[in-house]
């Protein structure tokens, strides 16, 4: 299940960012991207797979298009473990808070 919570410019995202639901995300950010600044706030995505990170790409890249960043805030572990293993944080362009490595 997905679901969004919108608060001032920043879009929560809650649930699984997975193929199932990419669609529908889909729908929302584009929505999103017809408004004012948008940060998107990714602390409540459970699951990502490759089709999430290829709709967060997809939004990084239409924000750009439209001459605006879209930041991205609060990387729940998946998506920082999705990032890690895929070797994309840098891809993204935003701050991410690292958890120290485990030895």
């Amino acid at each position: 299940m997905l679901q969004f919570e919108k608060a001032g410019n920043v879009l929560k995202v809650e649930g699984e960012l997975t193929i199932y639901h990419v669609a529908e995300a889909k729908l929302r950010f584009r929505e999103e991207l017809a408004g004012p600044a948008l940060e998107v706030d990714l602390a409540g995505v459970e699951e990502l797979d490759t089709a999430g990170v290829q709709l967060l790409l997809w939004l990084k890249r239409e924000g750009r298009s439209r001459g605006r960043a879209v930041p991205f805030a609060n990387h729940s572990p998946a998506v920082l473990d999705v990032f890690d293993q895929l070797n994309l944080a840098a891809a993204f362009g935003d701050t991410l808070l690292l958890a120290p490595s485990r030895g």
